[in-house]
């Protein structure tokens, strides 16, 4: 078994067909075939179910691209780190929600160790990516939260990915609107009053588990709802649509980033608690110790 078998099964998995497969590898259909038969046998195994209709996976396969996805991302860890044109270089990586204050501690960082030569990677994504970034060390450190309804299976996650969590703060649930809506200048309000408004989610790219969501109220029933995964985005429907989103409130100094909305308190209770995840037993690095140093100014 090599890695590039475990790159072939893990992209002939996520393929409508082993031809579109073959084509994002750049080999012919027989070749990548084979090349997984060749592991089959190896295995002892049955990965893939094969009938005229196509191939799916075995329960024996799914179990294999399991462990196989953790194998790839410690691989390309190594690989980024030392066989890259990069490898003499410092090396630091947080993957986060969307954060503002995750970003500043980043930049402070580096502004204050200001290392000669160095790669530094900031992810912001979706939650289940940070989660799996800080398992597998992708990331040194991630910056996460949860509410009262997803508390249970985001903690469950973070023992099956091994991971610690230290809290930083609790924060209160707001609207954001855009400066010009006739709410902006309410103090309160409720969901049931912007009801004629869609409400703009972060998309987590699975509508079967709101568990993974970053927002407040992830299980509430929004009327109107539109899904963006970008922030200029999200920001641009808000303006055009006098949309509103569902967050923490953090808009103090992040005037510049934010600069056109502003926060209205909600009636509805669902408060978020917000912190960072390391990998248990890992040994930080001194760029990752730092950051940690710089996300404890936050806690309150």
């Amino acid at each position: 078994m090599n890695i590039t078998q475990i790159k072939y099964v893990l992209t002939v998995a996520s393929s409508p067909s082993m031809r579109e497969a073959a084509t994002k590898l750049y080999v012919t259909q027989p070749a990548l075939s084979a090349s997984i038969r060749e592991l089959e046998e190896e295995l002892g195994i049955l990965i893939f179910e094969r009938t005229n209709k196509g191939i799916s996976l075995t329960e024996e396969g799914r179990e294999f691209v399991a462990y196989g996805k953790k194998a790839l991302a410690q691989y390309e860890i190594l690989e980024a780190r030392y066989l890259s044109k990069d490898s003499d270089k410092e090396h630091f990586s947080v993957s986060t929600q969307h954060y503002n204050f995750a970003i500043k501690a980043f930049t402070e960082i580096i502004r204050d160790k200001d290392p000669d030569r160095y790669v530094f990677s900031i992810h912001e994504t979706k939650t289940a990516e940070v989660l799996k970034d800080v398992g597998t060390l992708k990331s040194e450190v991630g910056i996460v939260s949860f509410s009262r309804d997803n508390e249970a299976v985001i903690r469950k996650l973070f023992k099956e990915y091994q991971l610690e969590f230290t809290p930083l703060m609790i924060r209160e649930t707001y609207a954001y609107v855009w400066k010009d809506h006739k709410f902006a200048k309410r103090k309160t309000i409720s969901l049931e009053e912007l009801k004629e408004y869609p409400c703009v989610a972060f998309d987590q790219s699975d509508d079967s588990n709101f568990y993974l969501t970053e927002e407040a109220m992830g299980n509430y029933d929004f009327r109107k709802l539109i899904k963006s995964d970008d922030r200029a985005t999200t920001m641009e429907i808000i303006s055009d649509l006098h949309g509103y989103s569902v967050g923490s409130g953090m808009l103090a100094g992040d005037e510049q980033i934010l600069k056109g909305l502003v926060s209205i308190k909600l009636k509805e209770e669902d408060p978020l608690t917000i912190g960072y995840i390391l990998r248990k037993g890992s040994e930080l690095s001194p760029y990752a110790k730092a950051y940690v140093e710089e996300l404890e100014k936050y806690r309150e």
